[in-house]
């Protein structure tokens, strides 16, 4: 009792240090960091503190899904087998059907071999077989009955993984990609030899409405800043949200200046939209954003690529300019 109190303790404190709020998935995470049950998950953890990266609710989610949540991996097991053995009833169905198709042929190659001279013997025989070859037909016709019913069924767990595949990857708040997938993704490219750009964008000033107007419209402008990113960059870069106030952009084969090009489209859009309290009827402020772009590496993992692009947002709001890019 004393040790799970102590527990609990631990990670209360960890949760009050970086601010973080005690949901769940918090909970979960860092109880069984402070627990020291999963190693890479207290190697990965302990990565991030060192470096200093910004400890919130995306990073322990993306945690969460590398290192604890298997029932994702489970589900997308069982559709593989599944896939499996219904490719393998299709082409078992397919051959069988061929066999009747030749066996049928042959039974009428046979009537018209018959020997006249035993009429009613042979009669006999083909009937019997006719009646074998028609019972055979039958099964082949239930069994095409059962394979309908096993591709529905297929279908419509397909269309439930497909749902839980989304939510794995895709941030319910924003709707752009998860941590992890952006994760997963700049390895994909990585071992595909591609050139890799990252944007970061900071909304500056997303604590300010959060403080002074509330929540909801602290959410309010997060989403509509993400339809932005969004808009202009989901058909030739993977957005995805890396922090509390922050996106990153995967580009591949881009290089930099055209990454900025995309970047500076994006603050346009931005610019652009305009908020009115609909209490009050006050105009709210514009919103700020701070742009950050970076060149992989090839020693670079999707984390220092990231880390590099919202360093350079950083310096792109210390130096009062719209965009900077790491290594100029």
């Amino acid at each position: 009792m004393a040790i799970a109190q102590e527990k609990m303790t631990k990670v209360c404190v960890f949760l009050e240090r970086y601010t973080l709020p005690p949901t769940p998935l918090n909970y979960q995470v860092i109880y069984a960091y402070t627990s020291q049950t999963n190693l890479k998950l207290n190697k990965a953890l302990d990565r991030a503190i060192a470096v200093e990266d910004n400890i919130d609710s995306v990073l322990i989610e993306q945690l969460h899904s590398e290192f604890l949540n298997t029932g994702h991996k489970a589900q997308v097991n069982m559709i593989q087998n599944v896939d499996g053995v219904i490719n393998s009833l299709s082409q078992n169905s397919q051959a069988t059907e061929k066999q009747i198709i030749r066996f049928a042929g042959q039974v009428s190659e046979c009537v018209h071999s018959l020997d006249e001279n035993n009429i009613e013997q042979s009669r006999q025989a083909l009937e019997v077989l006719n009646n074998q070859t028609a019972e055979l037909l039958n099964q082949h016709k239930q069994f095409k009955q059962e394979l309908s019913k096993a591709k529905q069924l297929h279908e419509k767990t397909q269309k439930q993984l497909t749902q839980l595949r989304k939510q794995h990857i895709i941030d319910s708040q924003t709707g752009l990609y998860k941590r992890h997938y952006l994760t997963q993704q700049t390895q994909v490219w990585t071992n595909q030899q591609k050139s890799i750009c990252a944007i970061a964008i900071q909304i500056d000033n997303l604590d300010h409405f959060t403080k002074n107007y509330g929540d909801i419209i602290g959410e309010v402008i997060l989403s509509k800043v993400a339809k932005q990113v969004q808009k202009y960059v989901f058909q030739s870069g993977l957005p995805g949200r890396t922090a509390k106030d922050q996106f990153t952009v995967l580009l591949a084969d881009i290089d930099p200046d055209t990454a900025n090009v995309i970047a500076e489209k994006v603050r346009n859009g931005v610019e652009k939209l305009r908020f009115v309290s609909s209490k009050t009827g006050i105009k709210l402020p514009s919103i700020g954003l701070s742009l950050g772009i970076a060149q992989h590496q090839q020693e670079d993992d999707f984390n220092q690529l990231a880390k590099k692009a919202s360093h350079a947002a950083f310096k792109a709001r210390s130096l009062g300019q719209s965009s900077y890019t790491a290594g100029q």
